[in-house]
């Protein structure tokens, strides 16, 4: 991917550990000729000692999506490192153990709201924060996994996927007189951090390695990072609202 993202600047969310999807995206970033600046939040320290371990230091920045004043803060502070974006990856996500599991029908509004605002509306709101620092061909590229049908354990956080991916269509549209671009990747199961606070997440991940056309590693971010690097690069210049599944073809056979 050398030269893919040259000159290009980016803001990647959601890394934690370095088997995150966040950490192999900004190491393939930085790989392809970006510079990367990262945000975190709650396990600070944490992120920052994952950031250590990518090819060239990067800045990090504390971000709650869920906190106006850290919004309204965040154009100041990336300028802090650079001028301006090209692109902005959206890889947030959270519910509540009740909101998870199995516990689909029990799971009081107040964690359902809070899963919603995380993982939902937070992809407009960081969009709207990092409006400013955009210009016409850059994109935004959040992760959603197919949200389509309904998933064992998945429960309120399958609902929260498939409004994110209805706010990317609306994202699409109410930003594309500015020339950006806004796009999901389908990712299939990988045993990331997020995934292990899953209860039962292994129901299907043993069948989808099964299923796949193209034979599935649990253990491998690489793809899907590649595919988030791709609509961030000049390669897609007329793609926007789209879903990139980027899942081995599982979503696409039926048995």
């Amino acid at each position: 991917m050398s030269g893919l993202l040259e000159g290009k600047r980016l803001l990647i969310t959601g890394v934690l550990t370095d088997q995150s999807i966040a950490f192999s995206t900004a190491k393939l970033a930085q790989e392809a000729g970006a510079e990367v600046i990262l945000t975190g939040f709650g396990r600070l320290s944490l992120v920052e000692r994952t950031a250590k371990r990518l090819p060239k230091p990067v800045p990090v920045i504390e971000l709650d999506v869920s906190s106006k004043e850290h919004l309204d803060g965040l154009a100041d502070k990336v300028r802090e490192h650079v001028d301006g974006l090209d692109g902005v990856v959206h890889s947030i996500g959270f519910a509540p153990q009740s909101c998870l599991g199995g516990g689909f029908m029990d799971a009081p509004w107040e964690d359902v709201a809070t899963a919603v605002q995380v993982s939902t509306y937070s992809y407009m709101s960081l969009a709207k924060a990092t409006v400013p620092l955009l210009s016409p061909g850059s994109g935004i590229v959040g992760l959603t996994f197919d949200a389509t049908v309904a998933w064992p354990v998945y429960d309120w956080m399958g609902v929260a996927k498939a409004g994110l991916e209805s706010a990317n269509r609306y994202l699409a549209l109410h930003l594309g007189k500015q020339g950006i671009r806004s796009n999901l990747v389908a990712a299939g199961p990988l045993r990331t951090m997020a995934a292990k606070s899953i209860p039962g997440f292994e129901q299907f991940e043993d069948e989808w390695t099964k299923r796949a056309p193209i034979t599935w590693d649990l253990h491998d971010t690489e793809p899907a990072a590649k595919g988030i690097l791709a609509l961030l690069s000049d390669w897609f210049p007329a793609t926007t609202g789209e879903i990139v599944h980027v899942d081995g073809g599982f979503h696409a056979v039926g048995a």
